[in-house]
């Protein structure tokens, strides 16, 4: 908001990731003056670069499927809370394997006999359940008609193998046309599925995958590249390849990686 108001005033700004800003390690003192100073000198030398400003409608879309996210893991975080109290009154066993839908619910509660306050306390936990349920599906119902304001990016996304309306939401909000990266390079850093390295002279040593950006990109990406080896022939002799060599992880990934 302040760097769209200083623009709309004729103010040239830009917007820095914080962690760019070079920090020598002899700095012991902190103050506002030795920063400004310090930021100063970087953005004249040039060592300072804009982060991707989205567009203030792509900035609202984003609400919508960040929101999807949060109330998901709010659900699955009261699902786990009524199974480990199911386990605990010995009402399931402790391997089982059930999703937990309403009716699931239903049949735990008819089918067990607590005391009143056990059975205050799931349906508690059930009646929360139910609330993020509804609350995601109203969710889903917004998304639809945003994906149809949006038709346009959402073709593109929806075009890759594995990729549904939730999952091309999410991808487009968070990705936009992607021509805020100057390669492929940096778009793969963007999404952390880079792997980090740590090389010196002869010796080249590469580690598990640099996890930079957000999470919630790369969950949602490998969950498509499950989807995509199932439907395409391509990817899918591509992951065998992979995995027979290098594992099951590593190759998901690589097929995470060629799908974005």
């Amino acid at each position: 908001g302040l760097h769209r108001y200083l623009l709309e005033n004729g103010i040239n700004n830009i917007v820095v990731h914080a962690a760019s800003i070079e920090v020598s390690s002899r700095d012991r003192v902190k103050t506002d003056k030795r920063d400004a100073t310090k930021i100063a000198h970087q953005l004249s030398s040039g060592r300072l670069r804009c982060v991707h400003v989205p567009t203030t409608q792509r900035e609202d879309y984003r609400e919508l499927t960040r929101l999807r996210d949060k109330v998901v893991k709010e659900r699955t975080r009261t699902a786990n809370a009524i199974k480990a109290k199911a386990h605990y009154y010995g009402l399931i066993d402790p391997d089982d394997s059930s999703l937990v839908s309403e009716k699931w619910i239903k049949r735990l509660l008819e089918s067990c006999s607590l005391s009143k306050n056990a059975r205050f306390y799931l349906e508690h936990l059930a009646e929360e359940w139910l609330r993020y349920r509804d609350k995601i599906n109203e969710i889903n119902e917004l998304i639809k008609s945003q994906a149809i304001e949006d038709s346009e990016i959402e073709a593109v996304y929806r075009s890759a193998p594995g990729i549904g309306p939730t999952a091309a939401r999410l991808l487009a909000n968070e990705l936009g046309d992607m021509s805020q990266f100057s390669s492929e390079r940096s778009l793969f850093s963007y999404t952390g599925l880079t792997p980090s390295e740590y090389s010196s002279g002869e010796h080249r040593r590469q580690g598990h995958i640099s996890r930079q950006g957000k999470s919630q990109l790369r969950r949602m990406l490998v969950q498509c590249a499950w989807v995509a080896i199932r439907l395409d022939q391509n990817l899918n002799e591509i992951y065998t390849r992979i995995s027979n060599r290098a594992g099951a992880k590593r190759a998901i990934v690589a097929i995470a990686r060629r799908l974005v």
